[in-house]
């Protein structure tokens, strides 16, 4: 269940973005950026929106796990939405970072199906970290998708021996999303010709 939540915030996230691609092509883009407002509010007006859509979608999934016999308790669900919230803002940062320096909207499937499949797969969502290999272990704890997985498996079941505690989970990703804030209002905040 933690896996499909970060399956689903993933996909949700990064493909909320394609639409900076579209409104380029329209010209909507051009004219959001020369208007007043501050590039960092359109930067976070389009985080806040990705954000929201893989949210309400896990939230679902949340819902339904008392079905499956998954008891919910009010601190488990807190840590599960705030992993969840931070999750999904970082990913779509990440996926407004590769939009904005990608001009078709085939370009950017491409550039996704290169990423996507290989961020949830060495998430620990598929196969646990502890018994993958050295180097696959490497990549996995570099993955920021792995903590919110190792976070979202706390939350609901507990802990786990020898994953990240509760409170590197959330710190993980509250880096990851502030560092995909960061690139892309960096980004956005340049002159670009639309």
């Amino acid at each position: 269940l933690p896996g499909t939540m970060a399956l689903v915030c993933l996909f949700t996230a990064i493909f909320s973005t394609i639409s900076v691609i579209e409104d380029r092509q329209a010209g909507f883009l051009q004219a959001v950026l020369v208007s007043p407002a501050p590039r960092g509010a359109i930067v976070m007006g389009k985080l806040v929106g990705g954000t929201l859509l893989a949210i309400i979608q896990a939230v679902v999934f949340i819902a339904l796990m008392p079905v499956v016999g998954v008891p919910l308790t009010l601190s488990g669900v807190f840590w599960a939405m705030v992993l969840l919230v931070l999750l999904s803002f970082g990913l779509t940062g990440l996926g407004l970072v590769i939009a904005w320096t990608t001009d078709s909207i085939q370009g950017f499937h491409a550039i996704m199906n290169l990423l996507l499949m290989p961020i949830w797969f060495l998430s620990g969502a598929v196969f646990p970290v502890a018994g993958a290999p050295g180097w696959l272990k490497v990549l996995m704890l570099a993955n920021p998708v792995t903590y919110g997985v190792a976070g979202l498996q706390t939350a609901f079941f507990g802990s786990h021996g020898g994953g990240p505690s509760l409170l590197l989970c959330v710190d993980v990703n509250l880096f990851f999303a502030g560092a995909m804030f960061l690139g892309s209002w960096l980004l956005v905040r340049r002159t670009r010709k639309t």
